[in-house]
């Protein structure tokens, strides 16, 4: 069974390895969505795969990290792609979640990408 929790977190950004004329390449904010989908079989007594306040308790720390900051200044996200932020995000909850499927990062309602680990 897959389940999920959706987080969002708002921050800036430009990507430095663009060329100059791209519009991406002066700061900008977003409004991020995060989805976390997680994957495992449901357990017979608690009737549940993961309790919802673990994957809140693993987001929260990052949420701190990112939340109304610079994604450029963090540790790993100098180049801060919708992609680098999936895999970034994904390095910090997979070892909270081991149920962890896939990281779903959208920078607007139509623009996202999905990343599985791999």
């Amino acid at each position: 069974m897959e389940l999920y929790k959706e987080f969002s977190f708002d921050a800036a950004h430009f990507l430095p390895n663009v060329s100059p004329d791209h519009k991406c390449a002066h700061m900008h904010g977003h409004t991020y969505y995060v989805r976390i989908l997680l994957e495992g079989p449901l357990d017979p007594v608690l009737g549940w795969v993961v309790d919802f306040a673990e994957v809140k308790s693993a987001w929260k720390p990052l949420e701190k990290i990112l939340d109304h900051k610079m994604l450029n200044d963090i540790v790993g996200l100098e180049n801060p792609t919708a992609e680098i932020i999936a895999v970034w995000i994904w390095e910090r909850m997979k070892p909270k979640l081991p149920l962890l499927k896939s990281i779903e990062v959208k920078e607007t309602p139509t623009t996202g990408v999905v990343y599985s680990g791999k």
